[in-house]
Formats: structure tokens, C-alpha cells, sequence
């Protein structure tokens, strides 16, 4: 791997096209995968890995599924981007309206940042307000005025923050700690006139796994009614991961915005946005608010996130993924408790995250994500990948399972886990 990452580093910036992949955080060399299968990636020395990121979430199905596969060809056939309507786009838009109801409508784009950003700007141009909150360690895309104390490869970097965006701009982003409801009540208690909207991700995965402490959706839901802010799901990570309506469903909070990207593409780059039918009205053609984009909606991301959500919805889907996943985090625990390991892991639907620490519970908020034991993270991490299991090179990335990972695939992930808890000095 060496020499394909020396090669690589010669015509793409750090020898990879996005931060988190180039292992800075964990030392060593990338892998380079050639092909995956099910449950399993294959580098380009033909070695198998047991996949546990599923392309970073969207391949729920895992990989290669020849459902998927049969209409990518008989999609492709007729043409890769039209830059027109089409009857795909109109399909996925009322699957999409029918499965998570807080979206009303919804406007599909090429990726997760483009949906963050648009919702972000057409939140501003309907409240006509400017400052916008996010939590620490939340990460949204790579939009300036979220890139700010964000999670995901910024925190892989040790950059939370990034040169090359103005002052001007994070001066009008409030950021505060994810979980604390009472910094959550003082921050609109200063600032509530000037909140044009806050965005989070109800389920964080972008510092590891963090679930929302009880109360703390349905304070800010409280406070952006009483407001007249807008609340922002990014769901980008959770939609159809963690409930098949998402967060929203699993907490029954409405959203009056919505970010979708990942299992809606079905590995296609895909991205979406959407909520009340008043608030999306805003949008151009009908309203002054532009967005646009020339792949938006293109028929081959059309048609696999179509295929990926009509087959996540065939009964017994969900409680098998998610049952896999708990068989999963249990594993681990057990594996990591026989070999004297301080460890804590958990799960939340088909996402999984754990943390070496010392701690009685698991992390609550990026701060004590932090204090967690990097060291032994990045020899489990590198055993792991020895003994043929595959995770995030990163301790602040959550894990993701597909409905490949059978009965079968965990007992070898249980033999691959017993290894890489055993080199951990």
C-alpha cells in the first residue's frame, strides 16, 4: 500500500480526495480497496477485510447487492444525466415525503454539504435573520459558516476549524456544547431574535456515536417554536440508518428542515433537503431564495436510491439490521471486559460507536469523546486491520453495519476483535 499512497500523494493533495481517508489520525498507510462484496472490501492484493463502514453509511444493503446492481445497468443504458425532469426524480421525492412526513417537500442535490448549505440559506432567507447554532463536534460538510468546532475529519486533523473562511462569516455562527440544554435555553435567552435556525444531528456521528440526552431534542424543538427559529435535522447520517423515518421518528421530534444524503444514493452521490411546504415555497423558481445544481437529481442516483429504500422497507429488514448491530457492540464489549480492557461501546439503530475510557458510561459530548485513550484506539484499530476487520481510521467516526453482516460474519469479527484487543499494550 505503500506504493500506490507514494503514488497518489504525487497528483492528489495528501494522496486522497477527502482528509480522514489519508490514516493521518492513526499512522500508516491507507488501504486501497479494489472491490467489495457483501459484507467484505478486497484490496488491491486480493486480501479480505469484514467491512464495518460501509462506504461511511450509505450501503445498507452492502456492497455489490445484485438488486442494485441490475438497475444501475438497466439505468445506464438510457443515459447518465439529462439536466431535465425526469419520472425518477418525482418518484424518489414522494418516497422520500412518504417516509419521513416532517418533509412536505424536498429538493435532491449531489451530496451532504450541498443539503446543509441550501438548507442553511433558505432558513436565513425565510426567517430574514442571520445567525445560525451547531453543536461542537457536529460536522455538516465542508460549508464555511459550519465548519466551526466540527466533528469528522476536522477533528481527525486536530483542525476544528479551517483557514480560508472569514471571520465575517463564523462571526454569525453561535457554537455550543451538544447535550447541555441549559447553555441550549441561555444562548436564545441572548440571542433568540437574531436565530435564524439551529442544525444538529440528533444522533451525532461524526464524534464517534453520541445519542441526544433525554430532553435535549425537545428543548430545542421548544425553543426554536417559541423563537420562530427553524430546527434543522441533519439526518445526512441517520435518515433510514437509525428508524426507518429517521431520528425524527425514533424521537418524535418534527423538524421543520430535514438533510438527507448516504443510504438515499444508495452509493451514489446523492444528497437532499427538505420540510414544510411554506418554507420550501421559498426556493426558486417559486420564491427568491436560489439553489441549483446540474447533476441534481440525475437519473442513475435517482434510480438506486429508489431501488435502496423500496428494499429497506421489505418487513423484518430493520429489526434484523438492528439486532445484528446490538449482537455486534456486544461482542465487543464482551471481547474487550475478557481482556481487561476499559472499553464502552453502543449502538443506536444500525450505527455503532465505541470509546476506550476509563469512564462508567460512554461519552455524552465532545469533550469527553476527547479524553478518551487514543493510543489504544489506534493499536486496536491497526490489529483489527491486521486480523481482517475493517473500521473508521478515526476515533471520532461512528461504525455502520449492512444487512450482510450475518450470524457468520460476526463470528469472524469476534475472532478479528479477540486478536486486536489482545495487542493493545
Amino acid at each position: 500500500m505503500q506504493d500506490l499512497m507514494a503514488r497518489a500523494e504525487k497528483v492528489i493533495p495528501g494522496g486522497v480526495n477527502s482528509p480522514v481517508r489519508a490514516f493521518k489520525s492513526v499512522g500508516g498507510a491507507p488501504v486501497f480497496f479494489d472491490r467489495g462484496q457483501g459484507a467484505y472490501l478486497f484490496d488491491h492484493a486480493g486480501r479480505q477485510y469484514i467491512d464495518y463502514t460501509c462506504s461511511w453509511g450509505p450501503l445498507i444493503l452492502g456492497h455489490a447487492h445484485p438488486e442494485i446492481l441490475a438497475v444501475v445497468q438497466e439505468t445506464a443504458v438510457k443515459g447518465l444525466s439529462f439536466g431535465a425532469p425526469t419520472l425518477l426524480e418525482v418518484e424518489m421525492a414522494e418516497l422520500i415525503t412518504q417516509l419521513v412526513p416532517s418533509m412536505e417537500q424536498v429538493r435532491m442535490v449531489s451530496s451532504g454539504t450541498e443539503a446543509t448549505m441550501s438548507a442553511i440559506r433558505l432558513a436565513r432567507g425565510f426567517t430574514n435573520r442571520s445567525r445560525i447554532i451547531k453543536f461542537e463536534g457536529c460536522y455538516h460538510g465542508h460549508v464555511d459558516s459550519l465548519l466551526v468546532k466540527a466533528g469528522s475529519g476536522a477533528l481527525t486533523l486536530g483542525v476544528p476549524s479551517s483557514p480560508g473562511i472569514p471571520p465575517e462569516l463564523t462571526a454569525l455562527t453561535t457554537t455550543l456544547e451538544y447535550n447541555n440544554i441549559d447553555a441550549l435555553k441561555q444562548c436564545f435567552a441572548e440571542l433568540g431574535d437574531e436565530i435564524a435556525c439551529v442544525i444538529v444531528e440528533p444522533v451525532v456521528g461524526n464524534m464517534n456515536l453520541i445519542p441526544p440526552a433525554p430532553g435535549f431534542l425537545e428543548a430545542m424543538r421548544k425553543l426554536c417554536t417559541e423563537h420562530k427559529s427553524l430546527l434543522i435535522f441533519d439526518e445526512v447520517m441517520t435518515g433510514f440508518r437509525v428508524h426507518p423515518g429517521g431520528a425524527q421518528a425514533l424521537f418524535n421530534i418534527k423538524p421543520d428542515m430535514t438533510c438527507l444524503g448516504k443510504v438515499i444514493g444508495g452509493g451514489m452521490p446523492v444528497g437532499a433537503f427538505g420540510g414544510r411546504a411554506d418554507i420550501m415555497a421559498q426556493l426558486a423558481p417559486l420564491g427568491p431564495v436560489y439553489q441549483a445544481g446540474t447533476l441534481s437529481g440525475n437519473p442513475l442516483a435517482m434510480a438506486v436510491g429508489l431501488k435502496t429504500l423500496q428494499l429497506i422497507q421489505t418487513p423484518g429488514f430493520y429489526q434484523t439490521l438492528f439486532a445484528q448491530t446490538q449482537k455486534l457492540v456486544d461482542l465487543m464489549q464482551s471481547e474487550a471486559d475478557a481482556a481487561g480492557i476499559a472499553f464502552q461501546a453502543r449502538a443506536v439503530g444500525s450505527m455503532f460507536g465505541f470509546f476506550f475510557t476509563q469512564a462508567s458510561d460512554a461519552p455524552m459530548n465532545f469533550a469527553q469523546v476527547s479524553a478518551c485513550n487514543g493510543a489504544e484506539f489506534n493499536q486496536f484499530f491497526h490489529a483489527a486491520v491486521q486480523a481482517g476487520v475493517y473500521c473508521a481510521p478515526s476515533l471520532f467516526e461512528a461504525g455502520f453495519t449492512s444487512i450482510a453482516h450475518t450470524d457468520e460474519v460476526l463470528d469472524q469479527t469476534q475472532q478479528g476483535f479477540k486478536q486486536a484487543f489482545a495487542a493493545i499494550k
